[in-house]
């Protein structure tokens, strides 16, 4: 019997756009601002250029382990390297060289945002990126959608448990592909 994750994958991307939407919104009632939308909103937060050159942390991170869902004797072992820049907003943009799910080196750049304090649990977090994809080639560059000359657009939403002040692991999840452990410590 074979088992699709297409469906748990959707419901999973869903709870979690309707999680950051409710964490953004805007208050109601007498204090309440008008203004943009949650779109422009974060179009605007994230492209504050005066807001990335300020206070923040850098984050390196590892991911040294990725399980597939479906087994396939096409897969390697998936690997990442990342270093990241977070804002004291919680908007972060990074890069990431990783070993993609066929063996080919490959690259994620990305701007996204980390929400902390998931359901009133200090060390839990939900993180969000989007960005662009470089490395799906030759026979696998069907494997990722919209793959024009290597280049895809690319997305990872992920809970993570944050350790202490510092250190802190993720598990993203890989589309309907696999999950990806990703342990990360921040330089302050």
């Amino acid at each position: 019997m074979s088992f699709s994750t297409r469906p748990l994958g959707a419901i999973f991307l869903c709870a979690c756009s309707a999680l950051c939407q409710a964490q953004t919104a805007p208050q109601t009632g007498s204090g309440a601002t008008q203004g943009p939308g949650l779109l422009a909103r974060s179009w605007n937060s994230a492209t504050d250029m005066d807001a990335w050159r300020g206070a923040g942390v850098w984050r390196a991170s590892i991911a040294p382990w990725a399980p597939h869902f479906r087994y396939s004797e096409e897969h390697r072992d998936v690997w990442a390297i990342a270093i990241e820049r977070q804002r004291p907003d919680d908007w972060l943009a990074g890069f990431s060289y990783f070993r993609n799910s066929f063996g080919q080196p490959s690259v994620y750049a990305y701007v996204g945002k980390r929400f902390n304090r998931l359901w009133n649990v200090e060390p839990l977090f939900f993180q969000a990126s989007a960005g662009v994809l470089y490395g799906y080639k030759g026979k696998f560059k069907d494997k990722v959608a919209l793959n024009v000359g290597g280049f895809a657009p690319g997305a990872l939403v992920g809970l993570g448990w944050k350790f202490d002040e510092r250190s802190s692991a993720t598990l993203h999840m890989l589309g309907d592909a696999g999950v990806m452990l990703q342990l990360s410590y921040d330089f302050k």
